[in-house]
């Protein structure tokens, strides 16, 4: 449990770090409100059309009486709005990632500068980055997909459908979007889709810490677009320690004492470090 404080307290931290440097916050809004916008109106003909969807996916309840016929498709309809609502969550991040490439991966590598040590560096033309960012970003959709359509169905079920399955709901979209954010850092490094997984797998409180919160905040209108560039910032901050990559003195001379205020995912798990996680 531990672990889910080491989490958050990478993304209190990333948001501290764009604090202190407003330029690349300023830089880090430019994508997410173009996102926001075309979300804000995908979101709005969802909310109008999620009636005419209720009531074409279930025909046969056509000659249903009340209050049943209305329970029903009431209930439908919620569901279609929160799957469209988990699902914008998830492809928001990627979206507005693939969006400001630039913008996040010049962010990233600020972090890693200030950090001190290496500052990773793909080497790779833009065009290149951006078909690898929407190739993985299609694969984790897939997998969100596939765990949607699962929680969808369970969502039927009394009492747990309304209680158990909304929070595995944000469990799910708070880990993959924590694997969409780290991933600007973890490309950098080479670190392909899989090794990803299982990198944050193996810290999966963490994990959880840092991508639930930040979840919820997200579900708030236009938190999520002044949350993004320190969200890139922490996730930044947590593939270093993920990677084992230790911390040198930065130019703002806070390097050392920021992992002992982080927590340090690589030393906070004693024998579960880094090291030790699967491939």
């Amino acid at each position: 449990m531990r672990d889910l404080g080491v989490g958050f307290r990478y993304l209190v931290q990333g948001q501290k770090w764009v604090g202190r440097h407003g330029r690349w916050f300023g830089f880090g809004l430019l994508p997410g409100l173009v996102t926001l916008v075309l979300y804000t109106g995908a979101l709005v003909g969802l909310a109008y059309g999620a009636d005419d969807l209720a009531g074409w996916a279930t025909p046969f309840a056509d000659d249903w009486s009340s209050p049943w016929l209305g329970l029903l498709r009431g209930t439908v309809t919620g569901l279609v709005f929160v799957f469209g609502l988990f699902l914008a969550v998830i492809t928001f991040t990627a979206v507005t990632l693939l969006v400001g490439q630039p913008f996040y991966e010049s962010l990233s590598e600020e972090v890693d500068r200030s950090e001190g040590g290496d500052v990773p560096e793909s080497g790779l033309p833009l065009w290149r980055e951006l078909w690898i960012s929407a190739r993985d970003s299609l694969r984790v959709l897939l997998r969100v997909a596939f765990y949607g359509i699962l929680l969808f169905a369970c969502g039927f079920i009394p009492v747990i459908g309304q209680t158990v399955v909304p929070v595995l709901g944000f469990c799910v979209s708070g880990f993959f979007l924590t694997q969409e954010l780290a991933s600007v850092a973890l490309q950098r490094r080479g670190v392909e889709l899989k090794e990803r997984l299982a990198l944050l797998r193996g810290r999966r409180m963490a994990t959880l810490g840092f991508g639930v919160p930040l979840t919820l905040a997200f579900l708030v209108p236009f938190v999520a677009v002044f949350l993004m560039p320190g969200a890139v910032a922490g996730a930044t901050l947590m593939a270093r320690d993920l990677r084992g990559e230790t911390a040198g003195e930065g130019p703002d001379g806070d390097s050392e004492e920021n992992d002992q205020e982080r927590g340090n995912l690589s030393s906070s798990g004693g024998d579960q470090g880094v090291h030790h996680i699967p491939h």
